[in-house]
């Protein structure tokens, strides 16, 4: 990408909360990462989560770069990281690598801003910036990502629910193409009327400034942090804010590597 056309797309997230990089990726690229999905979907036996929020006859596949190698090429691609970087700042970090496909008969997702849980007052200078990567064609058909254009700077959070509704318009774009979003932007998945799934990468930056001064689940040994109460725990980032925010695999990391007694529920889950 060269300069002339990364400002254009940056005023563009700057103006209406978004942007659509055309050709972002080539066709194999595209078709190493379908076939690894589908690979992982069936060795996993992943299903879809049958929330309000990850859909019903949706499949999300999360934690992608320990997956598979593929994905490595991912976060770096160099028609969407300077974009991001321009969002945030090069010292930007990666925040999760998912995969959405949107099966036949999917309703939408209720429209929602993806910083929604970090509590600053809006409208705030960008501490998230997301995209979503087309593995197939988006159409307003087969569900779309649906934005709400200038949401970002409103100065309130779209109300959440199953029977809200907001004026929005679909993100259609080709395969190859990149969505990229200020993460204050308001949207959501579309419906899927078409008998073809809509498959698409959800790789979602935050800014490098969101963490510890001091590295603390890394610094401490697990075994010795598997000593600490859990209040401590959590402060030292085993936790999950807000029930979203630090999960591995919609699990909580005091669970999953401290050996806490389950019973961690995601922001999802819950809806």
């Amino acid at each position: 990408m060269n300069e002339s056309n990364k400002q254009t797309h940056l005023q563009e997230i700057e103006d209406r909360g978004y942007t659509i990089i055309e050709n972002a990726f080539d066709q194999a690229h595209g078709d190493e990462l379908c076939e690894a999905l589908l690979e992982i979907e069936k060795s996993d036996g992943i299903v879809p989560a049958e929330n309000l929020f990850e859909g019903h006859r949706t499949v999300r596949i999360y934690n992608l770069l320990a997956r598979h190698p593929i994905f490595q090429k991912v976060p770096i691609n160099k028609n969407v990281l300077p974009l991001v970087e321009g969002v945030l700042d090069e010292g930007c970090l990666i925040s999760s690598l998912s995969s959405i496909a949107i099966a036949s008969g999917e309703t939408p997702q209720p429209i929602h801003a993806d910083d929604q849980v970090i509590a600053l007052a809006r409208p705030h200078k960008a501490v998230v910036c997301n995209s979503m990567w087309a593995l197939t064609d988006f159409t307003e058909e087969n569900g779309a990502t649906r934005l709400v254009p200038g949401s970002h700077k409103l100065d309130q959070f779209p109300e959440y629910g199953p029977d809200v509704f907001y004026d929005s318009i679909p993100a259609e774009m080709k395969r190859g193409s990149v969505l990229v979003w200020n993460g204050s932007l308001w949207h959501g998945g579309g419906a899927n009327t078409t008998d073809e799934r809509r498959i698409g990468l959800a790789m979602n930056f935050c800014a490098g400034f969101i963490r510890q001064q001091e590295n603390q689940q890394l610094g401490i040994p697990l075994d010795l942090a598997k000593t600490f109460s859990p209040r401590l725990q959590d402060l030292c980032g085993f936790g999950v804010y807000h029930s979203l925010i630090g999960h591995i695999d919609k699990s909580s990391p005091a669970e999953r590597l401290l050996g806490r007694k389950p019973g961690f529920s995601s922001i999802w889950d819950k809806s």
